[in-house]
């Protein structure tokens, strides 16, 4: 709760409020000397009435995060948090509106059908996260007012995982892949290792090492333990259920696959080379399973996440300095991490959100006051001189002067000006 909810929404609220002046300020924009007299500025206005459609995964952090940035940007919101987190809904219902403006930021609960109806109102920005599918019909409705929408989606977030000779290596990457996956809220968020891609010759090392730090991480019991978090609801549980129901999966379960139905638990379980066409390797996971696809060569990587869509993350264990070169250049994602997992989340200074299929839009820190601000552009210019040739009537002369002023060759200006050259 405190690592991903309140102690990233506490920093970024300290942060618009430190930072608010500076943020709303205007700033100038420079003006070629052709402009002259003039000067230009950008300044930023909030886009209005605003709507923010959060999921249940982080209900407070999803929900506050872009609240924050649309307040920042002095827009008044309606935010509506997912009904499948009945209880955190109901915190937000009552207590935003005891420390804020009832008038500027309101609380709306309800289903599908209170969603639908938000979506056939008139907004100024729509900021939804959740899934593809959702996200498809938010668009939808957007587009009847041309309405901004920034779409926070999700995907499967790769981990490409290199070799490693030092045992302390392998035990500091080992720790970071299980909490980029396990540990953050059993694999139910957007941003959580979905999959692994290993060279084969490292692939029983690898398996070896997760089995045992899943082991010190959550206990030989994993039920037992307060550090793995629960199926939100019996829907998702039995969405994962059949995923590892698959008789062509069934068989890739290398550690775990334990259930209890009724308390919505699924152990750690890690799965090697299952099917590719399987639901398990085509759809975002959001639980605790974790797929292992073995490679020829770690640079099949590359390949590998290209054949699929765009990710939100890419998390890459490795020191190959190539390597990370490459998979920068020659991947797309809204991120990529290098030797950790999730922490990109938690940083202020670059922005979130995704490409392609995982979203579009950014947020966090400033980004998050840009996402819901427009910025304007002023220019002010005197009347105490003006470019002649600008108006009619039109002749070569005029033209010439046009062509030297926009392409900003004041010299030719100057030289057509005096007669000593003419237009080509």
């Amino acid at each position: 709760m405190f690592i991903l909810q309140v102690g990233t929404l506490s920093k970024s609220v300290n942060l618009a409020l430190s930072s608010l002046k500076d943020w709303m300020s205007s700033r100038k924009a420079k003006l070629p000397i052709a402009a002259f007299p003039s000067t230009a500025e950008v300044f930023p206005e909030p886009l209005g009435l605003v709507l923010i459609i959060s999921s249940w995964n982080l209900p407070f952090g999803l929900s506050l995060e872009p609240v924050i940035g649309a307040i920042a940007a002095g827009n008044a919101v309606v935010l509506k948090p997912s009904e499948l987190a009945p209880a955190s809904s109901s915190l937000l219902a009552k207590t935003i509106p005891t420390y804020l403006d009832k008038k500027a930021v309101k609380v709306i609960e309800g289903g599908v059908a209170i969603g639908e109806h938000l979506l056939c109102c008139k907004w100024d920005k729509i900021f939804f996260t959740g899934n593809a599918r959702v996200g498809r019909i938010v668009m939808t409705a957007a587009a009847n007012y041309l309405t901004p929408v920034t779409l926070e989606l999700g995907g499967k977030c790769p981990a490409i995982f290199d070799s490693f000779s030092s045992s302390w290596d392998k035990e500091m990457v080992i720790k970071r892949v299980l909490g980029g996956k396990f540990g953050t809220c059993a694999g139910q968020a957007c941003i959580a290792i979905d999959y692994i891609l290993v060279q084969e010759g490292f692939a029983p090392t690898l398996l070896e090492l997760l089995r045992n730090m899943t082991k010190k991480m959550f206990g030989e019991n994993p039920r037992e333990t307060q550090s793995m978090a629960r199926i939100i609801n019996k829907q998702h549980f039995l969405r994962l259920k059949n995923l590892l129901d698959d008789p062509s999966v069934q068989s890739s379960i290398v550690h775990g696959g334990g259930m209890d139905e009724d308390n919505l638990f699924i152990e750690p379980t890690i799965l090697m080379n299952p099917p590719l066409k399987a639901s398990i390797m085509t759809d975002e996971i959001f639980g605790p399973l974790l797929p292992i696809i073995t490679l020829k060569k770690i640079e099949d990587s590359i390949e590998f996440i290209n054949s699929r869509p765009k990710a939100l993350a890419i998390y890459v264990f490795t020191k190959n300095e190539t390597l990370k070169r490459r998979i920068i250049s020659e991947t797309s994602s809204g991120s990529v991490t290098f030797n950790d997992a999730i922490i990109q989340y938690a940083a202020d200074t670059i922005p979130f959100g995704g490409v392609g299929e995982s979203g579009f839009g950014r947020y966090h820190g400033k980004f998050s006051f840009d996402t819901f601000t427009h910025e304007k552009a002023i220019l002010r210019r005197s009347l105490l001189t003006e470019f002649w040739f600008r108006f009619p009537p039109w002749n070569d002369f005029k033209l010439a002067l046009t062509k030297s002023a926009y392409s900003f060759d004041y010299f030719g200006f100057l030289l057509v000006l005096l007669g000593l050259k003419k237009n080509s």
